[in-house]
C-alpha cells in the first residue's frame, strides 16, 4: 500500500520547486493538533524572510521522530539521496575535525527539511564563504529561575545601548521560549575566538551596570534570579534557534524577530507558525536589511583588553571543548571548595 504523501509547489529565487511532503497528517505539536503538513505550509510561508536570516550559512537540523513530545537528534552532514538544491560547505569544528555541513539556500531547502522531521533550524553565524570568520555577534538572554520574559527585556535594551556606545547597530528575536536574543551584524574580520572575547566584553560592562539583574556567571549555583548572559554561544559550532525557526514547545512558538519599539508590548506566546505568517504580511520583516552595514568589534576587543589588564581573565568554555588557552578550572565551585 502505498504512504500518504503530497506535494508542495514551493516558490524561490530559481522558480518554483515541487517537494515531497511524506506523512503530512503526522502530528507534530499534538496540543495543538498542528501536522508535519501545517508545518510545511508555514516554512513555504515564511520562506523568503526565512532564507534571509539563515541561509548560506552552516546549519544543524533538529530532527525528531515523532512528535515535539518525543526524542530528537541532530543532523549535520547532507543525506544519502538529498536533491540537487541543497549544497554543504567544510566547517572546523572544535576538535579540529572538519566534515561538511548542510546549507540552505531557498525556501525549498527549508520544506525539504521539513520533510526530513526538522522542526528546529540551528544557523552558525558565519557564512559559507568564510567560516572562520562569524558576520553575526550573537548574545543569548537566558532568564533563570525566578526570572522571566518580563525580566529580559530592559536587560535587551541596556545591552542594546551597550552595544552601541561600541559602535554596532543591533537587531532582537524572542528566542521562542523564555528569552531574548541580541543579534549584531559584524565585518567578518575576527576569527571565533575574537567575537567570543567581543561578547564577553559587552557582557561584563552590562553586569557592572546591573549587577543585580544580569549575571556572566557560567555555574548554575552562582546565577541568582538574574538574566544569564550567554557568552558560549559566541563559540565555533554553538548555535541558537535561527530567526523566524519553529520550537518544539506544545503551543508551536517561533523565534520572532520584533523591532525594538514594539519590544515593550511584546509576548512571545503571540508567535507561532499560525500567527507569524499573518504577521509578516502585516507589519514586514522587522530583520531585512540587517546586513546593509555591518560593524567592527574594535572597540569591544579594546573592552576586552582592557578588562585583561585589570585582571579579569578568559571565562569557562563548553565542557566538550578541548581545553583553552587561559580558562579557569572546570569545576562547579561548591565542588572545588569541597576538595580544598
Amino acid at each position: 500500500m502505498a504512504s500518504e504523501q503530497t506535494i508542495l509547489t514551493v516558490p524561490g529565487p530559481h522558480g518554483d520547486r515541487d517537494v515531497r511532503i511524506s506523512s503530512p497528517s503526522r502530528v507534530l505539536w499534538p496540543e495543538l493538533g498542528l501536522t508535519k503538513l501545517d508545518l510545511a505550509n508555514y516554512m513555504v510561508a515564511v520562506g523568503a524572510p526565512f532564507i534571509e536570516a539563515n541561509g548560506d550559512r552552516p546549519v544543524s537540523l533538529q530532527r525528531y521522530s515523532e512528535n515535539v513530545d518525543g526524542g530528537f537528534f541532530f543532523s549535520k552532514n547532507p543525506p544519502k539521496g538529498a536533491p540537487d538544491f541543497i549544497r554543504s560547505v567544510k566547517v572546523v569544528y572544535p576538535s579540529a575535525r572538519s566534515h561538511p555541513q548542510l546549507v540552505l539556500d531557498e525556501p525549498a531547502a527549508a520544506v525539504w527539511a521539513v520533510q526530513m522531521n526538522t522542526v528546529v533550524f540551528h544557523p552558525w553565524p558565519s557564512r559559507t564563504g568564510n567560516t572562520d570568520n562569524p558576520d553575526e555577534l550573537r548574545i543569548d538572554l537566558d532568564p533563570q529561575p525566578g526570572t522571566d520574559f518580563d525580566d529580559a527585556v530592559p536587560v535587551a535594551v541596556a545591552l542594546r545601548d551597550v552595544l552601541s556606545e561600541a559602535g554596532l547597530a543591533t537587531f532582537v528575536k524572542t528566542s521562542g521560549n523564555r528569552g531574548l536574543h541580541v543579534f549584531a551584524p559584524i565585518r567578518p574580520d575576527h576569527e571565533f575566538l575574537d567575537v567570543r572575547h567581543a561578547v564577553i566584553a559587552a557582557c561584563r560592562e552590562l553586569e557592572r551596570r546591573m549587577p543585580d539583574k544580569v549575571t556572566t556567571k557560567w555555574w548554575k549555583e552562582e546565577r541568582g534570579t538574574r538574566i544569564f548572559l550567554d557568552f558560549n554561544q559566541a563559540n565555533r559550532d554553538r548555535t541558537m534557534a535561527g530567526a523566524y525557526s519553529p520550537r518544539p514547545l506544545p503551543h508551536a512558538p517561533v523565534s520572532c524577530p520584533v523591532t525594538w519599539d514594539e519590544l515593550g508590548s511584546t509576548d512571545p506566546k503571540d508567535f507561532t507558525i499560525l500567527t507569524v505568517p499573518d504577521r509578516l504580511k502585516s507589519v514586514g520583516d522587522p530583520w531585512a536589511g540587517m546586513h546593509d552595514e555591518p560593524g567592527s568589534i574594535g572597540t569591544l576587543l579594546e573592552w576586552w583588553d582592557r578588562d585583561l589588564a585589570s585582571g579579569l581573565g578568559e571565562l569557562p568554555f563548553p565542557p566538550d571543548y578541548p581545553k583553552m588557552p587561559g580558562e579557569p578550572p572546570r569545576v562547579q565551585p561548591s565542588r572545588a571548595r569541597k576538595q580544598d
